[in-house]
């Protein structure tokens, strides 16, 4: 057996490819357009391992004008999560995006943040936590994740 995937529904691709690209440095790997079913699949992988993906599916609008299909809150989904090699800085930059830090780094070895379609990620500190670092450290939760 060999683990291929984890695919994920989205609203916005573009947002959504935005933040794994420019906030987390993933590379897209892929992407093909489905006229005939009416969606997109855009694949990403980390730098060092790309093998293992994650796919965005994009529905497109229904033809006749209706609202999209409602995904809900992607809680039950759980949370996808990535290694990083400075916590602190990867939080850093995703804030300089506009991304809310939901749940701090405040023991400079883990995070939570949430793509623009609400899917939860884990951030972990590589090796060893780094020590405690403001404004991290006395920084409170925000929302959920």
């Amino acid at each position: 057996m060999k683990y291929l995937h984890a695919m994920l529904r989205v609203h916005d691709l573009d947002a959504t490819s935005r933040f794994f690209t420019d906030g987390l440095g993933l590379k897209q790997t892929r992407r093909s357009d489905h006229p005939a079913g009416r969606f997109t699949l855009v694949y990403f992988g980390a730098p060092e391992n790309p093998e293992a993906e994650i796919e965005l599916t994009y529905n497109w609008p229904p033809e006749d004008g209706s609202a999209p299909e409602n995904y809900g809150s992607a809680r039950n989904f759980g949370h996808l999560a990535f290694e990083v090699d400075d916590i602190y800085a990867t939080c850093a930059h995703l804030q300089s995006m506009g991304i809310t830090i939901n749940r701090p780094p405040r023991d400079g070895w883990m995070a939570f943040v949430r793509t623009p379609d609400l899917i939860s990620i884990e951030l972990l500190q590589k090796g060893q936590p780094l020590p405690p670092q403001e404004p991290w450290a006395s920084m409170p939760n925000t929302g959920t994740w």
